[in-house]
């Protein structure tokens, strides 16, 4: 993606940009801040940059996006360009002369492939796989034989390294000696959310970049400017539920039924269905279909959509929330359903909101940290109700 497709980081952007201008770029960064803010994203532009064919002039337009060697880094093929992340060491055992044959390494490795289309589908997705210790020593030292060799084409090779606090210790020393001793043709960007985790000797021998999450009405231009086919109700609760997590404000993008009514995209429907889930969760009655309903999404809902189902009744609760403490309030993540917010807030006017919202967020994350999702949701939906019903 070029400059004019990064979303918000103005300043960081600036930055790099000035050092790439000057020829005062750095041999080896790190770049920090949020999950979903793009970090991922400026570093591949990066790359494009160094290496695309039409590089124009001034480093302020960006890579071209369309030339064979763009192409091929929005593609992970591009010979300058090495993306690491944390992946299972079945992929990486030199001893193993049948690999082919291997079924441990073919599974894994149709894992890996799995993960590398998701990052295709969204340059804000972290790919790790599952059963993965962290970055290990062969990824590394892999990429001490590769740093020797001069690049084929271009300037400069890129080694990305995404989520850096996950090197193995001794990944992280062989690492460090890369970085003492850098080959001119090569540059480091280590990408990382935790960069407290990374060696001090890491972190002292790369400059720094903060990104910041993106704010809400960054996200909310670029939407109109972009992608104006999407309007509200739609645009709005894009915009709310990825409270600045762009992988998320992704997916949904992704996701969406550009053929659809707004008020009948895939992402409204999953609100939808997250709402009557909670209908049958407040009803006296109906306890037993609310059981049920956990036990389907469960089993149906992919763990993306499981969080998207879960986010959304947040972002409900949120709602009502604000018109609890102002009946006015219009800045809504629902302004389609103002009618049922109110309806929620007369019929439970003294629920514990920060503890609703504090097990509905502790839900999410156990879902992205891969726990059994009904588990979870049994969990949820009990606790849910308890909370919901001492106000009645």
């Amino acid at each position: 993606m070029s400059w004019k497709n990064i979303i918000g980081q103005q300043q960081q952007i600036c930055v790099l940009q000035k050092a790439l201008e000057t020829g005062r770029f750095a041999h080896a960064y790190l770049f920090t801040g949020p999950d979903g803010s793009g970090k991922e994203s400026v570093a591949f532009e990066i790359a494009s940059i160094l290496n695309c064919r039409n590089a124009p002039t001034s480093y302020k337009t960006g890579s071209c996006e369309s030339c064979p060697d763009c192409l091929q880094i929005q593609s992970f093929m591009h010979p300058n360009v090495e993306y690491i992340f944390p992946v299972e060491s079945a992929l990486l055992d030199p001893g193993d002369t049948t690999k082919k044959e291997n079924k441990r390494f073919t599974e894994a490795k149709e894992r890996y492939d799995v993960l590398l289309e998701q990052k295709k589908q969204n340059p804000y997705f972290a790919p790790a796989m599952e059963r993965s210790m962290g970055i290990l020593t062969e990824q590394i030292i892999t990429l001490q034989h590769k740093a020797i060799f001069m690049p084929n084409k271009g300037n400069q090779k890129i080694f990305i390294i995404s989520q850096a606090e996950r090197l193995h210790p001794s990944a992280a020393n062989k690492l460090l000696k890369l970085l003492e001793e850098p080959p001119p043709h090569v540059i480091f960007i280590l990408v990382s959310s935790r960069p407290e985790a990374l060696l001090p000797t890491i972190r002292s021998r790369c400059q720094a970049i903060r990104f910041s999450r993106v704010t809400t009405h960054e996200l909310l231009l670029w939407l109109k400017e972009n992608r104006p086919e999407i309007v509200d109700p739609e645009l709005s609760f894009i915009v709310s539920f990825s409270r600045g997590n762009l992988r998320l404000a992704w997916e949904l993008i992704n996701n969406r039924d550009s053929d659809c009514d707004p008020s009948e995209t895939a992402t409204i429907m999953l609100r939808n269905q997250a709402l009557d889930y909670l209908r049958k969760v407040l009803s006296p009655n109906r306890f037993h279909e609310a059981i049920s309903s956990c036990e389907q999404n469960a089993k149906n809902l992919t763990r993306s959509n499981l969080t998207l189902f879960l986010a959304a009744l947040l972002l409900f609760f949120q709602d009502a929330n604000h018109r609890k403490i102002n009946k006015n309030f219009q800045e809504l993540n629902n302004p389609d359903i103002t009618d049922a917010i109110d309806r929620f807030i007369k019929n439970f006017p003294n629920p514990d909101f920060f503890q609703i919202s504090t097990i509905t967020e502790e839900a999410i994350r156990a879902i992205e940290r891969n726990a059994n999702p009904l588990l979870v949701m049994s969990s949820f939906t009990a606790d849910i109700k308890t909370l919901l019903h001492k106000e009645l």
